[in-house]
């Protein structure tokens, strides 16, 4: 936090804080017009021209150049992923959370901004539904979950560690070779529960060695994000293709305003809301209606939440507001 800049650096407050981390915390209108300047100032200084077409032909170099350097010592393992998507876990009972009472779904808060995704009736029908099409299945039969863009392997390796139902198989998909290599050199990668691939979500093809509708689960945690917006579409086909009818994609990634997108400097803007990072990596800020049209289209959205947190330097008497959009989509269970 110290090298935070902007907002977090030079807005002081004259309050006693009495929290370390807040939730549901709209912005005061003192960020929001900071915000509104910053954002102003990077439209007025973007990527230069002759540069915009170099970060977006070689994400996958930089992505590499990354992981080089940070090996697995950059992220923290992704142990929320109980609380916020259960159904990573909640589908077996054979998992060591489950002696805990960890991965309850009725613990997992959410602020629904969509009404389809707060429709009680319809949820439930749903719910009926998948779990006849699963209950078809050989009790035998593999789950399969794949995560997309797995990096060093923090979400993918807790799963493993705490699941031990032995149906379970993980897919790790990242367009980073260099990621890639890192989750199979872990102490943790059995090539009989798990498998690490390099594969870019928005490529023309699927993975090798996966099945279309084979997936039970699909993971994307802050992968979105960094593609370009032309990718989307076939982002969304490849999903879609590789998910069981009734599968379900668990989505988390930045959310418009994020103090992330705010405090970005000069010439790190290469479109709207598409930014690139001081490593060269790109990072699109999205908004709960961008999600609806973009996965709507293909999904059943069941969830189109946002996560404002209040985080507080109690320490320095700095504010920070963090933006987040979280939701999960279903491929509909009469899906061809």
């Amino acid at each position: 936090m110290a090298n935070l800049t902007g907002f977090a650096s030079n807005q002081r407050c004259h309050v006693k804080f009495l929290y370390l981390i807040r939730d549901h915390v709209e912005p005061d209108d003192e960020y929001l017009e900071y915000a509104e300047q910053q954002i102003r100032m990077h439209h007025e200084h973007p990527v230069p021209t002759e540069k915009q077409e170099f970060y977006n032909n070689t994400p996958a170099a930089f992505w590499n150049s990354f992981y080089n350097n940070n090996q697995n010592k950059f992220f923290k393992d992704r142990h929320w992923l109980r609380i916020e998507f259960a159904e990573l876990f909640e589908w077996t009972t054979d998992r060591k959370s489950a002696s805990e009472g960890h991965a309850d779904a009725g613990t997992v808060k959410e602020d629904v901004h969509l009404a389809d995704s707060s429709d009680s009736a319809v949820s439930k029908t749903r719910e009926v539904a998948v779990a006849s099409a699963l209950s078809s299945e050989p009790s035998d039969a593999k789950f399969r979950i794949m995560e997309v863009g797995c990096g060093a392997g923090n979400a993918v390796f807790p799963l493993l560690a705490d699941v031990s139902d032995p149906r379970l198989f993980v897919y790790a998909c990242d367009y980073s070779k260099v990621a890639v290599d890192v989750v199979k050199s872990g102490e943790a990668y059995d090539e009989n529960r798990c498998a690490a691939l390099v594969w870019d979500l928005s490529s023309t093809e699927l993975p090798p060695n996966v099945q279309p509708g084979s997936i039970d689960i699909m993971l994307m945690v802050f992968v979105f994000s960094a593609l370009h917006p032309s990718q989307w579409n076939q982002a969304v086909e490849n999903a879609y293709r590789l998910l069981k009818p009734g599968g379900l994609l668990l989505f988390r990634d930045y959310g418009r305003n994020d103090l992330a997108q705010v405090r970005f400097k000069k010439s790190r803007l290469l479109e709207d809301n598409l930014y690139i990072r001081g490593d060269g990596t790109r990072v699109y800020f999205f908004t709960n209606d961008e999600l609806a049209d973009i996965f709507g289209t293909k999904f059943e959205i069941e969830q189109n939440a946002i996560d404002r947190r209040l985080i507080v330097n109690r320490k320095r008497e700095l504010k920070m507001y963090r933006v987040w959009l979280q939701a999960k989509f279903r491929k509909p269970i009469s899906a061809d």
